[in-house]
């Protein structure tokens, strides 16, 4: 089965410091072979492998803590929220994970996990077939969400369907409904002050749902390739990143059933696919993985301006998150690099290595130790070597690990 996408035409760019002769992957949507369809509720063949010395007091200030390893199911998507993590993969289930161990699992019936992301009692979960499933935390069983919807909604879909101005054409000689994504959803995010959710479709369009009515505010055709990433960003913000090249800024007017979404600008226009996006914690900073191996980031002040690139990947960045004063990168060559951000420069701190697979997904966590002066995380990071690995990192970390080739590199920005 085909994990990675090659862009056969090169497209042209502003930016002349990319080579095109880099490997790419994950740049176009993958075609899709059929994916395992196994019984979801039988026994999972997940087993838990743990290092030697289990008390995290003694661990490696930045180190594996353990992996879960699944023998069916490349892993797509991570969320992490109060100790559980919950993880989703080509076998439609979403496996619910407690201090190591599988806690429980709920089906998703159809479509392939490609997204989880967690809002107060609400689990959203985007799929290979357009759909994006709502799920409610029980308090007495946590472990098992009931599904409470679907955006859109059948009802919406029956009424949308029966005035014609509602279809739009969503391929070449092909028209379907604004309110539905006609291809997999790649993405999600949530802006919770104005109680909306956005999802990001190969169908090259972003959607805005109102999350209280399940409502479709919005259809936004953002670029001319897959959306592979749709970051909310701070003061009304919204960045897209796109198999086509580019990140585009868009700003959010209005409120409610009149909300709209206009574009701001493009803040990068590349040969390479765009294959990630995420922001800081604070939103002061937007990083941008891409198919070359390169993250770009783009300090926010009183504007968005280009503060330069970090190199650390031999190939394809698949993944981003970011914690405090640092930036994860997961890419295809197997490894994640943890950056440090101080002022306006970055710094590698490690190289964790380890997984078999490309890295695709990740989630961070606060780890209850953590202090003020020492913040630490769990960051869990999914493969398609089928497993999740567990690793505590500290900001106050030392470099452990050198390259074995190349070197890693955090370049300012150039005048272009």
């Amino acid at each position: 089965m085909s994990s990675a996408g090659t862009e056969d035409d090169l497209r042209n760019s502003s930016y002349s410091s990319y080579d095109p002769n880099r490997l790419s992957t994950e740049g176009s949507p993958m075609m899709m072979s059929p994916w395992n369809q196994n019984t979801p509720f039988t026994k999972s063949n997940w087993s838990k492998f743990e290092e030697n010395n289990t008390d995290t007091n003694l661990l490696p200030t930045n180190g594996l803590i353990g992996s879960l390893v699944r023998e069916e199911g490349h892993i797509y998507s991570l969320a992490a929220d109060a100790d559980l993590l919950y993880t989703g993969s080509d076998s439609k289930n979403i496996r619910v994970w407690k201090d190591m161990k599988e806690f429980s699992a709920f089906k998703s019936n159809s479509g392939l996990v490609k997204a989880i992301i967690i809002s107060g009692e609400k689990i959203f979960t985007g799929h290979q077939d357009g759909k994006v499933r709502v799920w409610k935390i029980s308090t007495k069983n946590p472990g098992a969400p009931k599904r409470i919807g679907t955006f859109p909604k059948f009802f919406d879909i029956l009424k949308c369907s029966l005035k014609p101005s509602n279809y739009v054409e969503v391929k070449r000689n092909r028209t379907g409904l604004w309110i539905k994504h006609c291809d997999a959803i790649s993405s999600l995010s949530i802006n919770k002050e104005e109680g909306v959710l956005y999802s990001a479709s190969w169908d090259r369009t972003f959607k805005v749902w109102k999350i209280d009515n399940s409502k479709c505010l919005e259809s936004v055709k953002a670029h001319e390739d897959a959306v592979n990433s749709v970051v909310c960003g701070p003061d009304a913000m919204v960045f897209t990143g796109s198999a086509d090249g580019t990140v585009k800024v868009w700003r959010r007017e209005g409120r409610g059933k009149s909300i709209k979404h206009n574009y701001v600008q493009t803040l990068l226009k590349q040969e390479c696919a765009v294959t990630a996006l995420t922001t800081s914690g604070s939103g002061s900073a937007l990083y941008c993985g891409s198919s070359d191996g390169i993250v770009n980031y783009w300090e926010n002040e009183k504007e968005l301006t280009h503060g330069g690139v970090l190199k650390g990947h031999k190939l394809a960045v698949l993944c981003l998150a970011a914690a405090g004063n640092l930036v994860f990168s997961g890419s295809a060559d197997k490894t994640i690099c943890v950056w440090k951000k101080e002022g306006l420069a970055h710094t590698i701190l490690s190289v964790l290595t380890g997984h078999t697979g490309p890295v695709k997904c990740l989630a961070v966590e606060k780890e209850r130790e953590s202090t003020a002066s020492d913040q630490r995380w769990v960051v869990y990071s999914g493969s398609l070597d089928k497993s999740v690995k567990v690793w505590s990192v500290s900001d106050m970390a030392m470099m452990q690990q050198q390259p074995s080739q190349g070197s890693w590199d955090s370049v300012p920005s150039q005048k272009y």
